[in-house]
């Protein structure tokens, strides 16, 4: 009776041991979490990156005037933000000139960029001012306040900058409608215009 007593105690202290190892164990297998967790915001952003390539919005055109030049560049990062009062917010790229020059301009003009409009597209989106003059290439007038509108847009209009942020590599610009225009045309979208080369990166 002893001796299986002795058995008896013997498995269960061996069964304790085991306990013991498995817990040092366990242990070290939840160490590495915090590098599952690295990975997961990496491929979180890999995720958003690849989510975001695959939404198809509309393009368009800013345009601003800096003393006596005209500015303007294909934009991608823009949507209305309210509806009463009207606002509306348009996210122009540190790399480009027509940041860098009317970063602090009191209005900008926003053209819906028509369906058929790819080379204006290409002009304002694959050339650089600090290289070009696009609006000797392209048909326009001049707008309210000065703003220059482009002929080819039946729809636009120019907002007074209300609030401006960094957003990381753009700046938002909240605007205030004050004036436009509204005609057909459709709309020239963002797949369409990953084709074109960049004047600068974005």
């Amino acid at each position: 009776m002893a001796v299986g007593m002795r058995r008896v105690s013997a498995i269960s202290q061996s069964d304790a041991t085991q306990k013991v190892s498995d817990s040092h164990r366990s242990r070290h297998v939840a160490r590495p979490r915090c590098r599952s967790a690295k990975l997961a915001r990496v491929s979180a952003a890999e995720t958003f990156h690849a989510l975001v390539g695959d939404l198809e919005y509309p393009m368009f055109i800013v345009t601003a005037q800096a003393g006596d030049e005209r500015l303007g560049c294909l934009v991608g990062f823009a949507t209305q933000m309210s509806i009463d009062p009207p606002r509306f917010a348009v996210c122009l790229s540190h790399s480009n000139r027509t940041y860098r020059r009317a970063r602090d301009a009191q209005v900008l003009g926003v053209h819906c960029v028509p369906a058929h409009a790819r080379e204006l597209a290409e002009l304002f989106g694959g050339e650089t001012t600090d290289e070009v003059d696009k609006f000797a290439r392209a048909a326009w007038h001049d707008g309210p306040h000065g703003v220059p509108i482009l002929d080819e847009c039946p729809n636009w209009f120019v907002g007074r900058v209300v609030w401006r942020c960094d957003a990381g590599d753009h700046d938002a610009f909240l605007l205030e409608p004050v004036d436009g225009g509204s005609g057909d045309g459709g709309e020239f979208t963002f797949h369409r215009a990953k084709r074109i080369d960049p004047g600068h990166e974005a």
